[in-house]
């Protein structure tokens, strides 16, 4: 392939994927304003009118400040690639470190940079204004920066080595680099999923064990039911961030966890409480995250044999915008322009990703009304649709390209008809 040809078809994808995002979002703003006078029937007698249009707007806010992100993301994707940016960042790094291993790492870290003082406004506005208007927002500026400063340690701390390592496989490792670098990043991912619930995670909140007797006592008899082994149950100081709620496990193998909200304990009902919990074990009883490792990793090494294809090839540089370094080496670059081509020629597939999700999640509701009790999961369902202002009348169509979960009608729809004698 010629240079010009890629960066004429990467352009159009640009064009194409920017212009799909935009009539998704269009189609979902208008669905639900055309609804939003009227709780759907199914809700009608659980869920308020201003509820539901609070839910309404809510949504249609976060729909409208994601199009603005599109849109600088996606300037700032032409200006790194079609227009120079990196080119002109590799010179700079270049010049300041000379070749070798640090001028890689620096090109790496020079991007981050620049990538994250880009995103620091809006993560700033999502957290100070859109989640401050809807009621959301618990999080003090203190706390934001403090968040921030501990994720670039821990960035440094975990990051620079895992980066140093596929470098010098990259460089280092021969024809097959990208099928040793697989191996460890596997490996790493593993090691994360052991890690992150006893050191990761505190470093960011307070887990504290579950002193409710009356729930711990119900809670164990659902995990004894099902044969779940946990290393504890723990309430988690969600509320100091945000009024979201949420329950989940986490771990992996002996290490695994449950993790509660201490903001979805303050609002659920023991019995519903045991409901959200069968659904979360129904995940890992029916090997939905197995599954998923899986795929990803599968994913992860297509990818990477990709990439092993693409960083020798000169067109994937200068239809990008980057001249080939000679002597310093293209291995970071090469990762660097993958990574940001990427999502723009793999959007068309998050289809494929959603609906397996959703079906897990049918299959995860299906196992919770069989070892709980589905009106108390419809119950809880009802009460977190409403506290985290989730819309129950989003587009169709742009549900099957985003939603992780089916939508509430659908949902609760299985749910009655799995609680109804047979």
């Amino acid at each position: 392939m010629s240079s010009l040809a890629f960066s004429i078809l990467f352009a159009v994808f640009v064009i194409l994927t920017l212009a799909l995002r935009f009539w998704l979002a269009s189609r979902h703003i208008r669905h639900i304003l055309g609804h939003r006078g009227q709780v759907p029937d199914a809700f009608a007698e659980k869920i308020p009118l201003a509820a539901h249009q609070k839910a309404a707007d809510y949504t249609i806010a976060k729909t409208k400040f994601g199009l603005v992100l599109m849109l600088v993301n996606t300037a700032v994707l032409i200006g790194f690639t079609l227009l120079g940016g990196l080119q002109w960042l590799s010179l700079e790094v270049l010049r300041l470190t000379g070749t070798g291993i640090v001028y890689q790492i620096g090109l790496l870290v020079a991007f981050a940079v620049i990538s994250g003082l880009v995103d620091l406004p809006f993560d700033y506005y999502k957290q100070f204004v859109l989640e401050e208007k809807f009621g959301f927002n618990k999080m003090t500026p203190r706390l934001f920066v403090a968040d921030m400063l501990k994720g670039l340690l821990l960035g440094a701390v975990i990051g620079l080595p895992l980066l140093w390592v596929v470098l010098t496989l990259m460089a280092k490792a021969g024809a097959w680099w990208w099928l040793y670098a697989w191996l460890v990043w596997s490996g790493f991912q593993l090691l994360m999923m052991v890690l992150y619930p006893s050191v990761i995670a505190p470093l960011f909140n307070k887990f504290s064990p579950l002193t409710d007797d009356a729930l711990r006592q119900r809670i164990e008899g659902l995990m004894a039911r099902v044969g779940f082994a946990s290393k504890g149950l723990f309430v988690m100081d969600g509320s100091k961030r945000s009024a979201h709620g949420n329950a989940y496990f986490s771990g992996f193998g002996a290490n695994k966890r449950i993790v509660f909200f201490d903001t979805l304990l303050a609002r659920l009902a023991p019995q519903e409480i045991e409901a959200v919990l069968a659904h979360e074990l129904g995940h890992f009883k029916l090997k939905h995250i197995v599954k998923r490792i899986a795929l990803m990793f599968a994913i992860s090494l297509g990818f990477l044999a990709l990439l092993g294809f693409l960083k020798d090839q000169t067109w994937f540089y200068t239809g990008l915008g980057v001249r080939p370094m000679l002597l310093a080496g293209n291995d970071a670059m090469a990762l660097l322009l993958f990574m940001l081509v990427l999502p723009v020629f793999s959007f068309v597939f998050s289809p494929l990703n959603s609906i397996g999700s959703r079906k897990h999640e049918f299959e995860a509701d299906a196992f919770a009304a069989k070892h709980s009790n589905a009106d108390d999961l419809v119950a809880a369902l009802v009460k977190m649709y409403e506290d985290n202002c989730s819309t129950l009348t989003p587009d169709p169509l742009h549900s099957t390209f985003y939603d992780s979960h089916p939508n509430a009608s659908a949902r609760i729809d299985r749910l009655l008809l799995a609680a109804r004698p047979a």
